[in-house]
């Protein structure tokens, strides 16, 4: 029989610098900046909206999506640090067991959803003066290409691993000291999330959705936290104690997410933009 598995077993260093090394992880996060900043100033340019806003725009992204990834990942995920390596929550950095640099590592997307909807709620206000809807229309194209490149950070570094496939299929993580296939749920988030961006991409370009305050919005939450749901059917549980179970912390935090993208996709049409 054929065997249709693959053993995965890369560097997650892209460049060595001694104790400052490099991490593919960050650079997938380097990409996923730019390209969504690329994207963005396109839309910019199509509403009319100066340059300067999106400097300020870029700035707020990227410190609420690394803040409240980490911070999402720690209060959801791994509680622990916060009393075993508090700086280590705040900084690049682990003092547990001796000084070490461990890059950015260990963040949540449902934190980094949170984190930038509230920045968003200040940049509308101070900066952009329009609703917060309007932006995170917007924002959210950006914000579904990056989730691709960040899905495949992950996979380069064997965490966020799928389970078992008990077969010949799969992707057999030598990082981690195994020898059985398992799922590459991480690559299969990714493949989605393309899906996601492109069917973004297509309602803003070329319907009048964007004209409909909150309705790519909450196309993004339905779309994008349903692939979450259902691929966590096949990820391995990041927190043991919560193995058993029915629905693991992802499904549980992906569920309100799905809810209100519905709402706001059904209550878009009462929420005409005044200068559409």
């Amino acid at each position: 029989m054929t065997s249709l598995y693959i053993d995965w077993n890369p560097s997650d260093t892209l460049i060595n610098l001694g104790p400052f090394p490099i991490k593919y992880y960050s650079l997938m996060f380097v990409i996923a900046f730019s390209v969504g900043w690329i994207l963005t100033k396109k839309i910019y340019k199509n509403e009319g909206q100066p340059d300067d806003k999106l400097d300020s725009l870029f700035i707020y992204v990227v410190v609420a999506t690394l803040v409240g990834a980490r911070l999402g990942h720690v209060f959801f995920y791994q509680p622990e640090l916060l009393k075993e390596d508090f700086f280590s929550v705040f900084l690049p950095f682990s003092f547990k067991n001796g000084f070490q640099f461990t890059g950015f590592r260990g963040l949540a997307s449902h934190g980094a959803a949170i984190g930038i909807i509230t920045a968003m709620y200040f940049y509308s206000k101070k900066v952009l003066q329009k609703p917060i809807l309007w932006i995170l229309d917007r924002i959210v194209i950006a914000v579904a290409s990056g989730a691709v490149f960040v899905r495949i950070g992950n996979f380069i570094n064997s965490e966020i691993i799928g389970k078992a496939t008990n077969s010949e299929f799969g992707v057999v993580f030598k990082q981690l000291g195994e020898d059985f296939p398992r799922h590459p749920a991480q690559l299969y988030e990714s493949f989605c999330y393309v899906f996601v961006f492109l069917i973004l991409h297509y309602l803003y370009w070329k319907t009048n959705k964007s004209k409909q305050l909150g309705y790519l919005l909450g196309t993004f939450l339905v779309l994008l936290w349903t692939v979450r749901f259902f691929v966590e059917f096949v990820k391995e549980a990041q927190v043991d104690e919560r193995s058993e179970w029915i629905l693991n912390t992802g499904q549980w935090l992906s569920v309100p997410f799905v809810i209100i993208g519905i709402y706001l996709m059904i209550s878009s049409s009462k929420r005409p933009l005044k200068d559409a």
